[in-house]
């Protein structure tokens, strides 16, 4: 992590370098200091604090003799850093005449949130895997939604970025909804929704399929599933023919998702694309000997890995996802050659990458230490669990349509006649935009998501219509004050406690954005900005700004809330939400 990040942490590193040397004449790492220091479980206890465990044990002193040492030996009060020592720590509270230069006039102009290039090689995220012919419903966005802000996430924090996704346009979900397109359904397509339509009649076909199992007509079924998936296969033939229109349906359905949401892929992959070439990479391995055969399939045993045997090709034939999966990794790294490879894929596909990757690395055709499956689990309507096949899911368009009117009917029908139907539809949509994309990235990766809307839509809650409406307060709090950025601050002025502990979270942002990356969890950023939305509110009503004392406090006021302002959509700009103006 590049100490440019935070500019206070920084300097705090290397002034503790300078005092543990002198007051114990031994050397410590600036990095490691930097990475030492935390946020007390109290912002009353300090704004940062930084524990003495490890200089215990190389001193042979106890950690609450060095913490005492370090206190009483502390050398910037003066410039505004004080220091006291708590049991183990070494706690430190900054003033706002010490942070108003290093840290407030940076998210002033801006130049806080530019951070260094990192390095020329990409990361490759892989994320957004819908299947052709069948319906997006609301579970498919929180792998979008998880995607898309680890991108933004990653290019904030200096990264080449080279975004991926790998729809699935061949099996036997699309045959099953080609075989009730051809022998089945009596009414012709839609002119609008083919998509949406498309995915019903997946639903249809997979529940009719289940019906006549056990039935005279379940052999000739599988024959027709056959023979369509053959067609396919050979790329010739009417089910082809169909294969392609219906195929289009579907990307046109996927792409006005994509555009709602804001996702813009570099390198679009299909299983189609990678199906027969999967097939014949692992012919030619087996061919050099590289795999073995167990009982007419085709595979690779992964025993000193304690994963099993990783089947690759069926005994008729047939490749599965691995096969995909192998093929693709390979191109991937002769494309781009990416210092991590990463998939965004829900948490039932754990074996599948754990046996992908080892299999990459026994064959050769890529660094399995470079890959990392990013793992999620899943979201849930209250009732219970979604799937397309039987039908119960939440359709997104619908879904997306329905938040919007909500938003017009709770909140901004008081609009009508002040506002611009323009203004009323593009603020729903925005708030729309951070309720479901919030609501996706807030949780845990690895904990379950039961989708509420009413939840999702409160602004007295966890939720991104809360962030935002925080923000549109901002602005409308700066457009009344007539504040204006050019204006001189005098940042000493601002001692309240709650003006302070504001203060003390802005100097988090950048540490917690690096955190999250590091964990690749992008919940890290969600959380960062409910707390800062909270606490800019509890000071907005302890300090009053219209009715300050001077008027060198109020610009000093405004000026802070200004910088909060522009902390909430730099932190919104990183889970993809629009910061709405107004609302």
């Amino acid at each position: 992590m590049s100490l440019f990040f935070d500019p206070i942490r920084s300097q705090l590193a290397a002034q503790l370098r300078d005092l543990i040397e002198s007051t114990f004449q031994t050397m410590t790492d600036e990095t490691q200091n930097f990475n030492d220091l935390t946020s007390p479980p109290d912002i009353k206890m300090g704004h940062l604090c930084f524990p003495c465990f490890k200089l215990s044990s190389e001193l042979k002193k106890s950690p609450k003799d060095i913490a005492d040492n370090l206190a009483k030996k502390w050398p910037h009060t003066a410039s505004g850093i004080s220091a006291h020592a708590t049991g183990p720590y070494l706690n430190f509270l900054f003033s706002a005449h010490y942070t108003g230069p290093l840290l407030l006039e940076k998210i002033k102009n801006g130049s806080y949130f530019k951070n260094p290039d990192q390095g020329a090689s990409p990361y490759l995220i892989e994320y957004s895997q819908p299947n052709t012919h069948k319906e997006l419903h609301v579970g498919h966005m929180r792998n979008l939604c998880f995607g898309l802000s680890l991108i933004a996430l990653f290019k904030y924090c200096g990264h080449k970025v080279v975004s991926c996704t790998f729809p699935g346009d061949v099996g036997t979900h699309v045959a099953k909804c080609l075989w009730y397109l051809k022998y089945h359904q009596k009414e012709d397509a839609p002119q609008v929704n083919k998509g949406e339509w498309l995915g019903r009649i997946y639903s249809l076909a997979h529940n009719k399929l289940e019906d006549e199992k056990g039935s005279e007509k379940e052999d000739s079924n599988r024959r027709e599933l056959t023979e369509i998936l053959r067609q396919i296969e050979q790329k010739q033939g009417d089910f082809f023919e169909l294969w392609k229109e219906t195929r289009q349906w579907s990307i046109e359905l996927m792409e006005s998702i994509y555009q709602w949401a804001g996702v813009e892929f570099d390198r679009w992959y299909w299983e189609s694309e990678v199906d027969s070439d999967s097939v014949m990479l692992v012919q030619d391995l087996y061919a050099k000997g590289l795999l073995v055969e167990d009982q007419g399939a085709i595979g690779i045993h992964l025993e000193e890995e304690k994963l099993g045997f990783c089947l690759l090709l069926k005994s008729d034939g047939n490749g599965l996802y691995s096969t995909k999966d192998l093929e693709l990794a390979r191109r991937k790294f002769a494309e781009f050659a990416p210092k991590e490879n990463l998939y965004v894929v829900d948490i039932r596909q754990e074996l599948h990458f754990k046996q992908v990757f080892a299999a990459l690395e026994r064959l050769g055709l890529g660094d399995s230490s470079k890959c990392r499956h990013l793992k999620y689990n899943f979201v849930e309507l209250p009732d219970g669990a979604m799937s397309s096949r039987k039908g119960n899911i939440v359709p997104l368009k619908q879904l997306i349509e329905r938040m919007k009117e909500t938003i017009k009917t709770d909140y901004l029908q008081r609009y009508l006649g002040q506002w611009s139907d323009e203004d009323i539809e593009s603020t729903a949509d925005m708030v729309a935009q951070g309720a479901i994309k919030y609501g996706m990235n807030r949780m845990d990766p690895n904990k379950k998501i039961v989708f509420d809307m009413k939840e999702w839509l409160r602004l007295d809650g966890e939720s991104g219509p809360y962030i935002q409406y925080t923000h549109a307060r901002i602005q409308s709090l700066l457009e009344k004050m007539n504040y204006e950025s050019t204006h001189s601050i005098q940042w000493s002025l601002l001692n309240h406690d709650r003006e302070l502990e504001l203060i003390a979270h802005l100097n988090l942002f950048n540490h917690a954005m690096t955190k999250s990356l590091e964990s690749y969890k992008t919940s890290g950023i969600c959380s960062y900005l409910y707390d800062l939305a909270k606490l800019f509110n509890s000071f907005y009503h302890d300090c009053p700004i219209g009715k300050a004392e001077n008027s060198e406090l109020k610009q000093a006021r405004l000026a802070l809330s200004m910088c909060t302002q522009a902390a909430l959509k730099q932190g919104l700009a990183l889970l993809a939400i629009p910061a709405p103006q107004k609302m």
